[in-house]
């Protein structure tokens, strides 16, 4: 049994039992009272209302002649069933609730999509239990704001041997997403940074400059990524960089870029880089390239990575490595904060990385993406020269180039109408940019058998046929 908190005007010229029987009638017409529900006492909900017993009895009685409860002797009243009843209409709402609109999108090519059949459930299922039958009380309390002690030391020790991030576990931040410690950085690098951004680049994170009310400059990406040149005459004090796998051109930071970006952050007392290694796992081709974190010698990067496509999105577990002096910054700015990954989650994956299980997985799935981007590959070739595409060393996409005068915006149209969803480069850029069209095409979601379907469907919907003039 609930307590009614039942609204009762005392000024007004209605008597209260009435606005007591009405609130009532409306919840059992509206089903906010269901059948069956036993109502207070008239003791109990005349104390809690601070009305007198007779004014509950004369509301309860009201109802009861109605029909609407019913009274169970030493038991109490009882809401009872009022289909029958045809003066008793529920209340209509006139307000009416958006109708969510299902699109028929047969291929999908989201860069943001992984392969969700080749994840090792079996193993995170294992830990899963472990965890909980292992787990002391202590879990259920608030760990330590920068996250659990064993995830940062296994972070710390994978980005070691992957990708040469020279940090300890202290300098390693949990969080649950980059959107949701990039406001972080942003706060302790202080109102003054004025921040350079590629263009074409990642639009969460603009848009995260954007909500702070942060100066962004677009500094252009070409074939060798961000124009250092340009950003050292934006004036520009933090350049946020994609330098592995360029997103969304795929473009990878040359060595000379690199040289040139650290000796600009090494040049101001409060110059950084904001380095987001968000796809570093899959590399097909050529050896591993190094962070350029584990390059820097003045402490001047903060390096931020995520197991959304390592694992799963919906894990929610990123993280960042601060710069020792950034680091002092952060402890006495968010001392007060709390880690914003559950513990559970945290210690799943810690053991799944100290048992091996995370690198097997990355080796496993870089065989797999591998496969996939090869099938890609192969399928777009037989349309040449009628297309083209980079990106295809590293990541889980790829640019496709379509060699027309048909713009980006009608074949985009074009596809959809194949219930094919492409994604424009336009859609990443500051200003839109004329020229032969161009699309991200994400391979991670798609099976093998998918994606030559998927890329004959959309050549035929292009109208471009393989070896002859198109569009």
């Amino acid at each position: 049994m609930e307590m009614l908190l039942i609204k009762l005007e005392k000024s007004t010229d209605t008597p209260l039992y009435e606005q007591m029987y009405n609130q009532i009638r409306r919840d059992i017409t509206d089903g906010k009272l269901p059948v069956g529900m036993k109502l207070p006492s008239k003791r109990k909900l005349g104390d809690f209302l601070d009305v007198s017993q007779t004014t509950v009895e004369l509301a309860y009685a009201q109802l009861a002649a109605e029909g609407f409860i019913s009274s169970k002797p030493r038991k109490g009243f009882y809401v009872q069933a009022i289909e029958e009843l045809a003066y008793a209409q529920p209340m209509q709402l006139s307000v009416k609730r958006p109708v969510e609109k299902i699109e028929d999108i047969t291929f999908d090519f989201s860069p943001g999509k992984i392969d969700t059949e080749s994840f090792p459930f079996t193993q995170w299922r294992k830990y899963a239990k472990d965890v909980m039958d292992e787990s002391s009380k202590d879990l259920l309390l608030l760990g330590h704001p920068h996250g659990d002690w064993e995830l940062r030391q296994e972070i710390a020790r994978y980005l070691y041997h992957s990708r040469g991030v020279d940090c300890t576990p202290e300098q390693v931040i949990i969080g649950s997403g980059t959107e949701q410690l990039m406001p972080l950085v942003i706060r302790i690098l202080g109102t003054a940074a004025t921040y350079a951004i590629e263009d074409p680049g990642y639009p969460l994170t603009h848009h995260v400059f954007f909500h702070n009310n942060r100066e962004a400059i677009p500094i252009a990406v070409d074939e060798e990524g961000m124009d250092v040149r340009s950003l050292q005459h934006s004036g520009a004090t933090v350049a946020y960089v994609t330098p592995s796998h360029q997103f969304p051109t795929g473009i990878v930071l040359s060595a000379a870029r690199r040289t040139a970006l650290l000796n600009w952050a090494s040049s101001g007392d409060e110059h950084f880089i904001i380095e987001d290694d968000y796809d570093s796992e899959f590399r097909y081709t050529g050896r591993p390239i190094p962070s350029l974190q584990g390059m820097d010698k003045g402490g001047n990067v903060i390096y931020l990575s995520t197991f959304s496509k390592s694992l799963m999105p919906s894990l929610r577990i990123a993280y960042m490595v601060l710069p020792l002096m950034l680091l002092s910054r952060y402890e006495k700015a968010f001392i007060h904060y709390s880690a914003t990954v559950p513990r559970l989650d945290q210690h799943i994956l810690a053991r799944f990385m100290a048992d091996g299980h995370f690198s097997r997985h990355l080796n496993r799935m870089r065989k797999i993406y591998k496969r996939k981007l090869q099938v890609l590959t192969e399928a777009l070739s037989s349309y040449a020269p009628h297309v083209s595409f980079s990106g295809d060393e590293a990541g889980m996409h790829i640019i496709l180039t379509v060699h027309t005068e048909t713009n980006e915006r009608s074949l985009a149209i074009a596809a959809k109408k194949a219930s094919i969803r492409v994604y424009g480069l336009n859609g990443y850029r500051t200003a839109p940019k004329e020229g032969e069209p161009s699309f991200l095409l994400g391979f991670g979601g798609l099976s093998t058998e998918a994606i030559k379907q998927a890329i004959e469907d959309l050549m035929y919907a292009w109208s471009i046929e393989k070896g002859e003039e198109s569009i």
